[in-house]
């Protein structure tokens, strides 16, 4: 007897089930990509219990008619692709989500699948799978004038062992409507309504098509906040195009989940895109922050395979480095022409941080209404403002015995640099308009402002048009530092030390050649290598930055940066690394009190550098708050 078996059909159908419907979310995706291949302009979905007992999605597509429907349900027949002229089927210029023609058997060999569809001026016909035992084809009633309605029940109930694997009904519930907020980014132009165990979860209407109509469509998945806080992203090469829209660094997150990555309007976890995204930002975030990014990739299907995992969840790349490269290179564009942009979380959140704490009665007396007030108000003669005098605390009395024009040192008025004239604080005293003379002695016409305090010889607090903003000294100047070193290694100013032994590093024929062939990009960066040898490579010279460092280790990690990526991320990252603590140590310190004009030199250097918005470690540079802003926080608005 042969020990080679043919499986029967329904065991090959449960092993296919296994692969592409993988937990209730993975049959969602699926019945979600086939609306919208369909044509679909709104998808309806309802589940229940985690989509373990019900998962019913309703689309406005196309329809099938009988025959179409019949087929459906067969293993490896699809509408998706067509044959050529001489006869093979092309999986090269796949244009379509799904491809296969495995979702629909399936899921019926392991559920109890119901699928009634309508083609446009067409009769509605229906048909029910159960456990893989097909019924025959019915007439029924479809709401619509066209499209296909699907209810799949009892997941998995024919295959009970897979039912240990599922989580809780809530984690079924999130991770079902994650996968349809992915397909809904993708898809703008495609009205979304999502309803769990009979709440609605979701509830979003057809899109323009374009970057306004995208990005109103991230705004309501992501919050309103991420729309005013991300940068715009649009940059092709080589007929690779990528678009979509990245936060700014101030505005991340302390994890990876909010970074969404399509390739043709297919959602796709790979790692080649997270990894170029992350090094997009590696100047900007601290290791333990992430950015958040909704990117699209535009390319060639035949530069392109999509047939590499039975969920289509990963791609691979013809040329990776190219998209890899145009990822980097588009989001580091974006960056630098923010400037020194910061989000606008962070005014939010130093807002949130004050309290508004209620006035207690002086000396007893309780405090005036409103009413009271106004009844008094017009027979006060008006007084100049006279700040608190300064009188020192004696041991001897206590807190409730200061009078009412006296005030604790701790409460004294605040010192400023004499930076304002005579004049404009006369006016600034008075109700009169200030002249033309006078406010051109006020430069707060400066994105950041004019310097009008130090508090803490830490913090700049300075004066804008409409509002302040208080700058972290050292956090800023780090950033400036930094970026000057950057500047002077792009340029090709690097200082080099020369070693005095020359040290030999022993690799890989490959690897030598594949080093040698980037002998000048190294020698632009410090590192002076040439080829000993068909199997090592002579170390010259090294960045005087990097020290005493372990040379051969960078030289393997070199290797292993252009084996896999092209590109030499070991040298630049570890020489980016340096920099960012030597900028951290050589800036302002915390504690240095400076006069007016230092403040307000490094308000204008900060103007005019990129990314001076965040320090080194992607925390925020200043805090701008806005004059209405202020108000509110004393009842002015």
């Amino acid at each position: 007897m042969s020990r080679i078996q043919r499986l029967p059909q329904d065991t090959i159908n449960r092993i296919a089930a296994g692969e592409v419907v993988e937990r209730p979310a993975s049959a969602v995706k699926e019945l979600v990509e086939n609306a919208i291949d369909a044509g679909a302009r709104r998808i309806d979905i309802r589940c229940d219990m985690g989509g373990l007992s019900r998962i019913l999605i309703e689309d406005d597509g196309c329809g099938m008619d009988a025959d179409d429907l019949q087929l459906a349900i067969e293993r490896h027949a699809t509408s998706k692709l067509k044959p050529q002229d001489d006869g093979t089927w092309d999986l090269l210029h796949i244009r379509t989500l799904g491809f296969r023609g495995e979702a629909l058997p399936s899921m019926g060999s392991v559920a109890r699948l119901s699928i009634t569809s309508k083609p446009k001026g067409g009769v509605a016909q229906a048909l029910t799978v159960d456990a893989g035992v097909i019924s025959p084809l019915r007439p029924s009633a479809f709401g619509g004038e066209h499209g296909t309605r699907i209810e799949l029940s009892d997941l998995f109930y024919a295959t009970p062992a897979r039912l240990k694997f599922m989580k809780s009904e809530r984690a079924e519930n999130l991770a079902i409507a994650e996968e349809v907020k992915r397909q809904a980014m993708a898809h703008e132009d495609v009205g979304f309504s999502l309803e769990l165990d009979g709440k609605k979860s979701l509830k979003l209407y057809r899109e323009s098509t374009g970057f306004e109509g995208r990005l109103k469509r991230l705004a309501a998945l992501l919050g309103a906040d991420f729309s005013e806080n991300a940068l715009l992203i649009d940059q092709a090469r080589e007929g690779v195009r990528l678009t979509g829209y990245a936060g700014l660094p101030t505005f991340s997150r302390g994890n990876a989940l909010h970074q969404y990555l399509f390739v043709n309007n297919r959602p796709v976890r790979d790692r080649l895109l997270a990894g170029a995204l992350r090094a997009a930002y590696a100047d900007f975030l601290a290791r333990d922050r992430h950015p958040l990014a909704a990117l699209f990739v535009e390319i060639p299907p035949e530069e392109l395979d999509v047939n590499v995992h039975p969920a289509k969840t990963e791609v691979r790349f013809r040329d990776p480095n190219l998209v890899r490269g145009l990822i980097i290179g588009a989001l580091k564009h974006a960056l630098a022409s923010a400037g020194h942009r910061a989000s606008t979380t962070v005014a939010h959140q130093t807002l949130t941080g004050f309290r508004v704490e209620p006035v207690q009665p002086i000396l007893g007396f309780a405090r005036p209404t409103p009413s009271q007030l106004a009844a008094v108000r017009p027979y006060m003669a008006p007084e100049p403002f006279q700040p608190a005098a300064r009188v020192e605390p004696s041991p001897s009395r206590s807190y409730g015995e200061w009078g009412v024009h006296e005030a604790p040192a701790a409460f004294a008025p605040m010192s400023f640099p004499d930076m304002a004239t005579a004049s404009v604080a006369e006016a600034l005293m008075s109700d009169a308009p200030v002249d033309v003379d006078v406010a051109a002695e006020m430069p707060e016409a400066f994105p950041l402002g004019a310097a009008r305090a130090q508090i803490h010889e830490t913090y700049i607090i300075a004066q804008t048009s409409d509002g302040l903003v208080i700058v972290d000294q050292h956090a800023a100047h780090e950033r400036l530092v930094y970026e000057q070193m950057k500047q002077a290694m792009a340029e090709g100013r690097v200082t080099r030390q020369s070693l005095l032994i020359p040290e030999i590093v022993d690799l890989e024929r490959e690897e030598v050649a594949r080093l040698i062939n980037k002998a000048s990009d190294l020698e632009a960066m410090g590192l002076g290598i040439e080829a000993f040898g068909p199997t090592s490579v002579l170390v010259r010279d090294i960045p005087a930055l990097l020290g005493d460092c372990d040379i051969a280790g960078l030289v393997r990690d070199l290797v292993d940066d252009l084996t896999e990526h092209g590109e030499l991320l070991a040298l630049k990252e570890r020489m980016a690394e340096i920099c960012g603590d030597h900028a951290c140590r050589h800036s302002v310190r915390s504690g240095r009190r400076l006069n007016a004009d230092e403040m307000n030199a490094l308000l204008r250097q900060m103007e005019a550098t990129p990314h001076s918005g965040q320090c080194n470690h992607g925390r925020p540079t200043y805090v701008e708050l806005k004059l209405k802003d202020i108000e509110k926080l004393f009842g002015r608005r």
